[in-house]
């Protein structure tokens, strides 16, 4: 059961990635939901917080990967490691869900804070398993 219930947890964490990754795509395309992400303080991202948004897809995109691989998920990465990646990534989103929390944009603290405590939260549960 408790398998079941950490491989079931990792491909939600993933699924939570993607979709923030999506998230941080459309920042980067200039859409305007920067009130959202990165303190509130534009609507649209300037350019150089496009690119960092770009950056940030790629990351949480490769941070679904290692919590796929770390519950074998998806198999035949033998040459990750997922030990410390995992912790690492954990005690991030524990971190970012302080930082949301004490973000000056109300709709930052309102939507990306239950998002990223939900998401640590199971990256917690998975870590421990």
């Amino acid at each position: 059961m408790s398998a079941d219930v950490v491989y079931i947890s990792s491909i939600v964490v993933a699924i939570m990635f993607v979709a923030i990754a999506v998230f941080q795509v459309l920042l980067s395309l200039g859409f305007p939901i920067g009130e959202f992400a990165m303190g509130g303080y534009h609507k649209v991202l300037p350019i150089r917080l496009r690119i960092v948004s770009a950056v940030n897809a790629l990351i949480l995109l490769f941070m679904g990967f290692v919590f796929l691989q770390h519950t074998n998920v998806l198999q035949g990465f033998i040459f990750l490691s997922t030990d410390i990646l995992v912790w690492v990534i954990t005690i991030f989103l524990c971190l970012n869900t302080i930082a949301n929390l004490l973000s000056r944009s109300r709709k930052e603290r309102l939507v990306m804070t239950p998002l990223s405590c939900i998401t640590f939260l199971l990256c917690l549960y998975i870590s421990l398993s």
